[in-house]
């Protein structure tokens, strides 16, 4: 709500012109023309100059920003990261005030839809230096250029945004304000808050979905586009090293059961591909044009699989097998189900590892598991955002992954601009997934959630801000 990046979604989803009013694609190269309405909330314009700088901050090394990685595709930008170039050697160049050149290391079939994400939005270099650490912290260090800034900030408590009075598409904005009055995590309260008519929107939790209906408020759900799945250690320090142990927890984990019986929120439903229904494939969904062959649940396959391994390993038995999450109330019961499937399936012993969120990404980093229960939520609207997961040089491939085919199969996803031939390798790609199982898909994730009938046009979306409030409106 409060910046705005080249491109951005309108309420259907589609890329549609945000900062840039324009632009040209070529083969390695996009030419971006910038609107000249678009301005800063201080009414200042937003120049090619902010993005350049912005980006040549996001991969300086020292900077350490979570999802420079997303940049990888542009010239120079991974030897950047590594440190092995400066930041000046970027592929982004301000040719004037109002065109941003961008260069890419190689043709790219996806990069259009990089650019509505927060790691390609613009910087102001003067107000930057002028805050200087305290850039962000509050409403006088942070300036806007989407439809709303930020007017009063309370940490941990409130927030209220402001509509922004020189955003350049202002006369589509409804709202004049947005009042977070209310921070917390408990879903009880949240749910008695909307109750009380506090709050106008409230997402609930498992133990609140009930409560709610039993109120009799209406539910409404959406599709939140992550895929929860669990992730293999398959290095030499785990049992799941052993190809035949993933096949194993493969055969009999049901994810039907699992998102019916153990998750239970509407929205949620049963995947069966590490990439989600939603992506868009060639004509239609990719889940439509290059469909999972179904498989059945098979205890005695996967028991005969484990039994096989236990006569070659040592007679004392198998390893006690840990399971890594996050200490919440969905973690818990996650892995309690998991525990009890694999010992009784499979007659695993298992160790549950409840971490605080800090812990787990530690413990997950440096593969201190067996399986880690995962998720992953899509940064931009191409299969890209799920297959590189996989890839061997992916910092995110926390179970150490590494194969050849996969890799390779990649960098022609990664480069190809035939969207045939994109949609053939991320088929492949599909494939070798469930083959090798270095990851095992549980659900796809959704939102249950209440919403005040008199709150019209707020957009739920998969990919960008959500919910957004941009094209929402109040009626009497």
């Amino acid at each position: 709500h409060i910046k705005e990046g080249l491109l951005r979604y309108d309420r259907r989803g589609r890329l549609v012109p945000g900062v840039a009013e324009s632009w040209d694609v070529h083969p390695t190269r996009i030419v971006f023309r910038l609107r000249q309405d678009a301005l800063w909330s201080d009414g200042s314009p937003v120049t090619a100059h902010d993005f350049v700088f912005a980006w040549r901050r996001v991969n300086d090394p020292e900077e350490a920003a979570p999802f420079a990685a997303i940049m990888y595709p542009i010239r120079n930008a991974e030897k950047i990261q590594k440190g092995e170039l400066p930041t000046t050697a970027l592929g982004v160049t301000a040719l004037d005030d109002r065109t941003l050149v961008v260069e890419m290391e190689k043709s790219c079939g996806y990069c259009l839809s990089l650019m509505p994400h927060a790691t390609f939005f613009p910087v102001k270099e003067r107000f930057y230096a002028d805050a200087g650490k305290k850039y962000g912290t509050g409403p006088d260090e942070l300036i806007a250029n989407g439809p709303f800034r930020l007017a009063e900030w309370k940490r941990g408590t409130s927030l209220v945004l402001s509509s922004n009075k020189h955003y350049w598409n202002r006369d589509a904005i409804w709202l004049q304000e947005i009042v977070v009055g209310y921070i917390t995590e408990d879903n009880r309260t949240r749910l008695n808050l909307f109750v009380d008519e506090k709050i106008a929107l409230v997402k609930l939790g498992t133990e609140t979905v009930k409560d709610a209906a039993s109120r009799g408020l209406r539910l409404r759900t959406f599709a939140t586009g992550g895929l929860a799945y669990l992730r293999f250690n398959v290095s030499d320090k785990s049992i799941f090293r052993h190809k035949v142990m993933r096949q194993a927890v493969q055969a009999v984990f049901d994810p039907e059961v699992f998102v019916n019986k153990v998750i239970a929120i509407p929205g949620y439903k049963p995947a069966y591909s590490f990439f989600p229904s939603w992506l868009r494939g060639i004509d239609g969904r990719f889940a439509e044009e290059y469909p999972v062959r179904s498989r059945r649940i098979d205890n005695e396959l996967g028991r005969s699989l484990v039994e096989g391994l236990r006569r070659q390993m040592d007679p004392a038995g198998l390893p006690i097998v840990t399971i890594l999450t996050v200490a919440s109330p969905t973690g818990s019961k996650v892995a309690e189900y998991l525990q009890g499937l694999l010992k009784q399936s499979l007659d695993l012993d298992v160790r549950v590892d409840q971490q605080t969120f800090r812990q787990y990404l530690d413990k997950s980093r440096r593969a201190q598991f067996d399986i880690v229960i995962s998720s992953w939520y899509p940064d931009f609207h191409d299969i890209m955002t799920y297959a590189d997961l996989q890839a061997s040089w992916n910092a995110n491939n926390r179970g150490k992954y590494r194969s050849d085919e996969y890799d390779s199969v990649l960098r022609v996803l990664q480069s190809a601009t035939a969207l045939k031939e994109r949609m053939n390798a991320a088929a492949m790609l599909q494939t070798i997934l469930i083959e090798d199982v270095p990851v095992l898909p549980t659900a796809e994730t959704g939102s249950a959630y209440i919403q005040h009938d008199k709150l019209k046009g707020v957009v739920r979306r998969v990919i960008g801000q959500d919910p957004d409030f941009t094209y929402a409106r109040i009626i009497k």
